[in-house]
């Protein structure tokens, strides 16, 4: 599988159908959806059709990505640039196993995601939102360098949006 983007701890790559037990697992847990308004997958099943049917790569040329730490192999999480279509934005994302928190991978994953959206990607802006709530997520923001921008309806939630500089 291609390495899209290493630091200095983690690789990302392409999501594809054989992360879909870690893809489900990751979902499962109400702490790490807790912010972001999505739901759990039904089952196994549902998860694995997600990810057959992800073409944002081939439709966008970005994503979100599989964050793999590079000393095991591990799936921790995902994070990446994703395009919305309706929005005519892209948007940097990211989630990972709750064990994996406080240790720095989104940090260190976004702010490359960043970087590679800006450098490689030639995107002008990409934003960030988080639900006014959610701490650790909007202090992410602020390290990978993007600004406050206004409050916002995250999901009929207070939110905010952040933008690159």
């Amino acid at each position: 599988m291609k390495k899209i983007i290493i630091t200095e701890r983690l690789y990302l790559r392409e999501l594809n159908v054989a992360d879909y037990k870690k893809f489900y697992n990751l979902n499962l847990d109400n702490d790490v959806l807790k912010y972001t308004g999505d739901k759990p997958f039904k089952n196994l099943q549902g998860a694995k059709k997600f990810l057959k049917n992800y073409n944002h790569y081939k439709k966008y040329g970005c994503g979100r990505w599989a964050v793999i730490h590079k000393k095991d192999n591990e799936f921790l999480g995902w994070c990446g640039i994703k395009f919305t279509e309706s929005l005519n934005e892209y948007d940097i994302g990211f989630r990972f196993f709750k064990k994996y928190w406080g240790e720095g991978f989104a940090t260190e994953s976004a702010k490359s995601c960043i970087e590679y959206g800006i450098n490689n990607l030639k995107i002008n802006e990409i934003v960030g939102r988080a639900m006014k709530e959610n701490k650790a997520s909007i202090r992410v923001l602020e390290k990978i360098g993007l600004e406050y921008n206004r409050d916002i309806d995250f999901d009929g939630n207070k939110g905010v949006l952040y933008k690159t500089k």
